[in-house]
């Protein structure tokens, strides 16, 4: 069996965001990681494969974008990805990014692929709905567990008030969020060296219009400062009158 994981190149958390003219993000300084829900998506990818006696015999990760996206790349091959794949496209939409994966792995036989459910960047929510449409595979989202069940794989998924179990034949795509993994995994020094001979594979992207556009930016309006509260009765009063909170 080989499992797919897609992987965003996005920016860490702590970066401070700025934007030129408006429409245009800067990238000047910016510290690029994979996003965090698909880092926890190719840790658990991992864990089934070490746990599954050879049944699972491949993690492949893909990702859509130029060159610049390979250090990000090589690091999910770090972490202990088998080998990779990069689109060589811009990606300017959810959907053209989920069509560009859709075009590179058709062919590839995966049972098993993880999208996260959200980037921490754009926060879209829809590529893994939109590439298992796309793939013709059946999906399961908001999905914090997955256990490898003979040819099946059984499926913790979140729900109001609790959480339900699935069983699910292959081939699939599960759309992860937290709980999927506890501890995201860190490259050691032997991963760092093997990933530099592990196969990346540089594919073109194919022709694809996109279905929006970003038109602008706009920064979230600065915090207001903060009030030193003296008394009980001059709090209640500020979260009454001011913070509409009470």
């Amino acid at each position: 069996m080989k499992i797919l994981v897609c992987i965003s190149h996005v920016p860490d958390t702590t970066t401070k965001i700025k934007f030129v003219g408006g429409n245009q993000f800067d990238k000047t300084g910016v510290q690029w990681i994979i996003n965090p829900w698909d880092e926890l998506a190719l840790t658990r990818a991992l864990e089934l494969k070490e746990s599954s006696a050879g049944k699972i015999d491949n993690v492949t990760v893909v990702n859509v974008g130029q060159a610049e996206t390979e250090p990000t790349i090589r690091k999910a091959l770090a972490i202990g990805a088998d080998n990779a794949i990069r689109v060589n496209s811009l990606p300017k939409d959810a959907y053209g990014v989920a069509y560009q994966i859709a075009e590179a792995v058709k062919d590839k036989g995966f049972d098993l692929i993880f999208a996260g459910i959200e980037s921490s960047d754009f926060n879209g929510v829809s590529i893994g709905g939109m590439l298992a449409e796309l793939l013709d595979m059946q999906s399961v989202s908001a999905v914090s567990g997955v256990e490898l069940d003979g040819d099946k794989f059984k499926i913790k998924r979140d729900i109001d008030g609790g959480y339900e179990l699935l069983s699910v034949a292959a081939p699939l795509v599960a759309i992860v969020q937290k709980g999927i993994a506890i501890v995201p995994r860190i490259p050691n020094m032997r991963g760092i060296m093997t990933a530099k001979t592990k196969p990346l594979a540089a594919v073109e992207g194919v022709a694809v219009d996109c279905v929006s556009e970003i038109i602008a930016y706009e920064m979230p309006k600065p915090k207001p400062p903060v009030k030193l509260v003296q008394s009980a009765g001059e709090l209640i009063n500020l979260l009454h009158n001011e913070a509409k909170a009470i």
